[in-house]
């Protein structure tokens, strides 16, 4: 064969294997998930007590922060709509039980990424979307500057939740005799120790950082000491592939739109760009929302309704927010964080 047949023969596979492609990519049909919440209409997700900067109710009900922007990212991208969001307010034990027996799509509640949940529970974590560590708050008239001086203490603490279980192992390693006050709920917990019916509440660090905006300013502190990891992360029940590529990549495309530029200001310019990158994101070119059952568009409507990840951090957590918290490791892989994405090709 000449080598302008063989070249003409390469193009014609290659054509011949993207048609095919978008072909199969539009033919995929919705999954048991992505059936239910067409047919309801409603994106069924979790809610938080009250978490500020992660997701607390504001007046008119509807849920404000990181987690809760997530949960409208996904709405958006498989209903079109942001705002078809049911909200579950659901305490830590019961998070898990909510997802299980599908009262909810996805738990999108400062829920922490661990072997258990993932190989017992029947659980899939999708992209972590906060990095953080446990630690210790405290009244600045206790005198306590690091954890292991609480030694004797009483420790606020929630049930069902990996602050509990962290609190025992850091506890017995170190070998600090604790009394812990264990309580069903954050808000109950938050309480006791309003109230003072403990000497100190153990809670991931950035979430204690939002509780401390609550209280009278420079009363309390939160201790350096970090005792856990503790990778914020969403998650779906097991066994619904094409769901748990939904939930994932939407993540991805908030991290992406970051990466390359795209805000919530200006993704409609953005469909104009020659970026091939950029094309393929926003739908311009390429099937990857049809290869999930989605609409071309799904990262676009996403990005739309709620920005990239920065804006989103930047809007509930960042240092023009009332919590004040820098990127840190929460920050892009190029800035010298955690927070990467694959490529959308």
């Amino acid at each position: 064969m000449s080598l302008r047949n063989l070249g003409a023969a390469l193009a014609f596979a290659l054509t011949g294997a993207v048609a095919t492609d978008a072909a199969f990519a539009q033919n995929i049909t919705p999954g048991p998930t992505l059936a239910a919440v067409r047919a309801k209409g409603m994106l069924d997700c979790s809610a938080n007590q009250g978490s500020p900067g992660f997701g607390v109710p504001d007046s008119r009900g509807e849920q404000q922060g990181l987690d809760p922007d997530i949960c409208r990212a996904i709405a958006a991208a498989v209903l079109g709509d942001p705002t078809h969001v049911r909200w579950h307010v659901l305490t830590s034990q019961a998070r898990i039980p909510a997802l299980q027996s599908g009262q909810v799509d996805v738990v999108a509640r400062t829920f922490t990424w661990t072997h258990s949940r993932e190989v017992n529970a029947g659980l899939q974590f999708g992209p972590t979307v906060f990095y953080d560590g446990q630690s210790f708050i405290v009244r600045r008239s206790l005198g306590v500057s690091r954890a292991t001086e609480l030694a004797g203490a009483t420790i606020c603490v929630t049930a069902g939740s990996t602050n509990e279980l962290n609190l025992a192992d850091w506890a017995r390693a170190r070998n600090v005799q604790i009394q812990p006050l264990v309580f069903e709920s954050n808000e109950d917990t938050r309480k006791a120790y309003v109230s003072g019916r403990c000497d100190a509440y153990t809670l991931d660090a950035s979430q204690l950082a939002g509780f401390r905006t609550t209280l009278p300013a420079g009363e309390h502190i939160i201790l350096p000491d970090i005792i856990s990891k503790e990778p914020l992360t969403p998650a779906v029940r097991k066994g619904d592939p094409q769901w748990f590529d939904i939930m994932r990549w939407t993540i991805y495309a908030l991290i992406l739109a970051e990466e390359l530029g795209i805000t919530q200001a200006n993704v409609d310019q953005m469909l104009e760009s020659p970026n091939p990158e950029i094309r393929r994101l926003l739908g311009v070119t390429g099937d990857h929302g049809p290869a999930m059952a989605l609409d071309r568009r799904w990262a676009y409507n996403a990005i739309k309704a709620v920005g990239n990840y920065g804006e989103i951090y930047d809007r509930h957590l960042g240092p023009n927010s009332p919590i004040g918290l820098q990127r840190g490791v929460n920050a892009l892989w190029f800035n010298g964080g955690l927070m990467y994405a694959p490529p959308m090709r």
